[in-house]
């Protein structure tokens, strides 16, 4: 696809490619997926954004986040933010200079707390569920293992998305790799529990016969592992498959989810190097899963203004004539006054105006190099998207309400 440009002057605090915006494409969706690379701004750009929407739209809005690095709570100012969505007080938009109907609630998902949730749902009955809670294979599983927490991560997603409550659901995913993980887990997990291999480790332990191919195994299992282990791991995976059609009816309904018209996913990255490489990765794989790219978002981008060609001719004039531009400004400066001519004077006669002049004009070129470079960068990207947004370098840290709310204005149309 691809993009249109719409041309912004140098002032502009961000720049959209495309005859969409990105408030045009989040009124329009129930579920916005943010990817990208790690460091690179991507859970304060999901938390601006649900902001803006809450902001703009007035309706209910979830900010998600499953990366298990917890910067959103520092963002929004929250201390005690887990699995239980936690609305954002009115005084504290206000303190923030926020306005508008809309209501904004975060989330952090607690891994373990869900998937005990998930099994006091969906046990066949008190027996199994007590079990299961109780297994010690599954306290480990549940609270540690990496795969166990992209699956329950989709299951909170769709846990949440069916109970209705929310307008907007916003989604601060894992860095890229791990985020198509994320995507790929209900499958992998329901692929599991029908898979030979899990059949072929608990037969043995459904019947109390072991034929004479794999008793020299769990012999060697037995003695290495301990009995009581391979007991637990039995106990655990022949009590899961008691729910292995729901778990396929929610991966699949899940699958379903993320390819529906109302999920969207945004691509966050800088113009670095491993970064933009990164990004490029998600994008194919978004793309080849035919899944909705809704926006790519470009953070810490460098201003319009370091390739103008007027702006580069002066740098070069600093570069090239500094001690000429530097005897020139002394000149003008002495007829106003002694002071001034003083000043400038002793700072010439060591060089230190001259060295000024040139090092401003060489900081100059080498920026502008790097923000030609971006912008090839950006165009050639933009082409998987109607929408770019390019979001400036902020002087300080984000770490509140009012910040998130200047970088949603900058994300805004």
């Amino acid at each position: 696809m691809t993009a249109k440009t719409r041309t912004t002057s140098p002032g502009d605090s961000a720049s959209l490619v495309g005859l969409a915006s990105l408030d045009g494409l989040l009124a329009s969706k129930e579920i916005a997926v943010f990817c990208g690379p790690g460091g690179v701004g991507k859970t304060t750009t999901a938390a601006a954004a649900a902001l803006m929407a809450a902001a703009k739209h007035g309706g209910k809005v979830l900010v998600l986040t499953v990366d298990p690095a917890k910067r959103l709570a520092n963002a929004l100012g929250l201390s005690g933010i887990g699995n239980t969505e936690t609305k954002i007080s009115k005084a504290a938009f206000e303190a923030a200079g926020i306005s508008g109907r809309g209501e904004l609630w975060a989330a952090m998902l607690d891994t373990k707390q869900s998937w005990d949730d998930l099994i006091k749902r969906h046990a066949p009955d008190e027996e199994v569920k007590e079990r299961i809670l109780s297994n010690p294979l599954y306290q480990n599983i549940s609270g540690h293992f990496v795969q166990s927490h992209d699956y329950i991560a989709m299951e909170r997603l769709y846990e949440i998305h069916t109970e209705g409550d929310f307008d907007l659901i916003v989604v601060d995913t894992p860095p890229t790799r791990n985020a198509i993980d994320f995507l790929e887990a209900p499958e992998r997990m329901s692929d599991f529990f029908s898979s030979r291999l899990l059949r072929w480790l608990i037969a043995p332990y459904r019947s109390k016969f072991i034929n004479f191919a794999s008793r020299p195994f769990y012999q060697v299992a037995d003695r290495i592992l301990g009995t009581q282990f391979l007991g637990d791991i039995s106990e655990f995976f022949i009590l899961f498959q008691s729910m292995y059609e729901g778990f396929a009816e929610r991966a699949e309904a899940v699958s379903k989810l993320i390819q529906d018209s109302r999920t969207t996913f945004l691509v966050v990255s800088t113009l670095e190097t491993f970064p933009i490489k990164e990004a490029e990765f998600f994008v194919d794989a978004l793309l080849e899963r035919n899944l909705s790219l809704g926006a790519i978002i470009l953070n810490k981008v460098l201003p319009d203004y370091f390739r103008s060609t007027k702006a580069i001719s002066a740098a070069e004039q600093l570069d090239k004539q500094f001690d000429k531009l530097a005897n020139e400004l002394l000149g003008k400066m002495s007829g106003a006054g002694k002071d001034g001519a003083g000043v400038l004077g002793g700072l010439n006669a060591n060089g230190d105006l001259s060295r000024v002049f040139k090092e401003v004009g060489e900081s100059f070129l080498n920026f502008s190099v790097v923000a030609k470079k971006e912008a090839e960068q950006a165009k050639e990207l933009a082409l998987s998207s109607e929408i770019t947004v390019k979001i400036p370098f902020f002087d300080t840290d984000i770490y509140d309400l009012a910040g998130l709310a200047k970088l949603g204005r900058s994300m805004w149309s």
